[in-house]
């Protein structure tokens, strides 16, 4: 019987191989695609902020279309370095770059409102007051949310910034030679731009340095501003009124109330661009028909303003003091300091010294320093309506409560008074109208008007109506002050009323001054005889050509001219 015998094939000794499962084609084209658009957009967003200026009116389409030597030298330095140090220095770099990025966004955001780039050292200190600002705009849970969303939107832009140059560096390795002539190229392109002067549109050079130059004014702001203490100490100590004796202080203004009156955001512009000039001086001259007819005269120039756009209490406590307060260092040294001011330059003369102030919601120690008897806020002036957006009442309210808390009490002595009217604050919405003196009551009839007002969203989403509102607020704080000298200004009245600065440059536009009218009316002529020789013009508007004197210069003029000669 045969045997059938399977035969075996001797097992190999090789394992067998393990093939892995094939991509589809479709997702790998997709990812490679991914990767591509990922390193495309950290290119751009790289450039981009090298090429972003701090300045909102300096940003177009074509800005962005230049070579910024920044990124040139950057790829030259990483393509230089081994691989340790060049993932540090990279990652420095996209942190500081990320930093860079939210200081031009915070230049464009103080350009817009203040007209001046933001100030690492003295600004700081304005962060309470936005915070403060933003609390009474939208409350208080608003305003938390707000900060710790810009917490938030600062710490992701330095983490992208980070990843999207630590991306590109790894593009800029793997492709060294490429990286290495297009770099070359560019440096060339750069010096032949840079000595042609080749712009894509004016201010934006093609050879750019837009973030190395930035970098270079803040550093000279950081040293001027670590200067300045010592130069306003320098200011501070030379007061030609410190030792002057009360009785012979202001005695050209015996028996006169003198009320100083600050008009928010009442510029140069208002009374002549075009876009407000008609309306506003049509408002000045009906006002000056008016209390020319009521037997007042007046006289009118312009100040320099230390501020603009906002900071109207730098205004303030630069006319007053008689030193240029540009800066909240400079301000808090002041109200520190026993500094002579208008205010306690009337009290030290045996007037009563008042602060009507409307826009203070919160404990003032201020009032120390300014010398005022009694401070008037917007909680203890019996305001019983709704705010204005940032105007806690109506100017016609503030100055009812003035006439009827002082101007109008019987048998009191001589008056000094400070008043802000604040109804010109932006927003500038919802705006209060005119009504009869007496139906003003506790300012309850004020509910109806502000409830029909167009609110501030829909005037703040078109900057023509934002403008229109602007203007219109100036007339109705306009209109309020002199329909109220009119009605109940007596003989002994010399109210001088100012701008405290230009609105933002956002309705100026830009290459505006930092000029404000000034306005001195009363019906005593002899007061205006002791300025006729500062050739002021007749009338509430100044002439185009009326002088213009610093803000800080008017404290020690008024007081020598209306003072005993030493």
């Amino acid at each position: 019987m045969r045997t059938l015998t399977a035969q075996v094939e001797p097992a190999s000794t090789a394992p067998a191989p393990v093939r892995e499962p094939s991509r589809p084609p479709r997702l790998a084209r997709t990812r490679r695609v991914v990767r591509h658009a990922v390193t495309v957009l950290a290119w751009l967003l790289v450039v981009g902020a090298l090429l972003l200026p701090n300045e909102l009116a300096k940003v177009s389409p074509w800005t962005f279309l230049r070579i910024p030597v920044e990124a040139v030298l950057g790829v030259a330095v990483l393509l230089a370095l081994p691989p340790r140090p060049r993932r540090v220095v990279a990652v420095a770099g996209g942190a500081g770059l990320g930093l860079v990025t939210i200081l031009k966004v915070v230049d464009i955001g103080f350009y817009s409102v203040l007209d001046r780039p933001f100030d690492p050292i003295f600004d700081v200190s304005l962060f309470d007051p936005a915070v403060v600002f933003l609390t009474q705009a939208i409350g208080k849970a608003g305003a938390i949310a707000a900060v710790v969303g810009a917490v938030l939107l600062v710490i992701a832009v330095v983490v992208l910034m980070i990843l999207s140059v630590l991306r590109a560096t790894r593009q800029v390795v793997t492709h060294r030679q490429t990286a290495t002539r297009t770099a070359a190229a560019l440096a060339l392109a750069w010096f032949v731009c840079a000595a042609l002067g080749a712009h894509v549109v004016s201010d934006a050079p093609v050879a750019a340095s837009d973030t190395a130059g930035l970098m270079r004014g803040h550093a000279a702001q950081i040293r001027a501003s670590l200067r300045d203490q010592e130069a306003f100490e320098a200011e501070a100590a030379v007061d030609a009124f410190r030792n002057t004796p009360g009785d012979q202080l202001l005695t050209a203004l015996r028996g006169k109330d003198v009320l100083l009156t600050f008009i928010e955001s009442y510029g140069r512009d208002a009374i002549e661009d075009p876009l407000y000039a008609p309306r506003v001086d049509a408002v000045l001259a009906d006002g000056a028909r008016r209390l020319t007819a009521a037997g007042f005269d007046s006289r009118s120039a312009f100040l320099t303003s230390s501020t603009a756009g906002g900071g109207s209490w730098l205004a303030h406590a630069t006319l007053n003091s008689g030193l240029w307060i540009n800066n909240q260092k400079r301000y808090r040294s002041l109200v520190s300091s026993d500094r002579l001011t208008l205010s306690s330059a009337f009290r030290r003369a045996d007037w009563r010294t008042v602060g009507m102030m409307p826009g203070v919601t919160q404990a003032w120690p201020e009032g120390r320093f300014y010398g005022y008897d009694q401070v008037y806020d917007a909680k203890n002036v019996g305001y019983q309506g709704p705010p204005f957006a940032l105007a806690t009442m109506p100017d016609q309210y503030t100055l009812s409560a003035f006439q009827r808390l002082e101007y109008g009490r019987a048998e009191r002595g001589p008056l000094f008074a400070e008043m802000p009217l604040t109804s010109s604050h932006a927003p500038w919405a919802p705006l209060p109208h005119m009504i009869d003196w007496n139906d003003v009551g506790d300012g309850s009839v004020y509910g109806p008007i502000h409830d029909a007002a167009e609110p501030s969203d829909k005037v703040w989403g078109d900057t023509d109506r934002t403008r229109a509102a602007y203007g219109q607020s100036l007339e109705y704080s306009l209109t309020a002050l002199t329909q109220w000298v009119e009605r109940y200004g007596n003989d002994n009245l010399v109210l001088i009323f100012l701008g405290d600065h230009q609105p933002a440059p956002l309705l100026t536009g830009g290459g505006a001054t930092r000029d404000v009218p000034i306005t001195i009316v009363t019906r005593d002529q002899a007061v205006l005889d002791r300025i006729a020789g500062w050739r002021w013009s007749e009338g509430l508007q100044p002439a185009p050509k009326a002088p213009v004197w610093r803000m800080d210069t008017f404290r020690d003029k008024f007081l020598s001219t209306f003072s005993t000669p030493r």
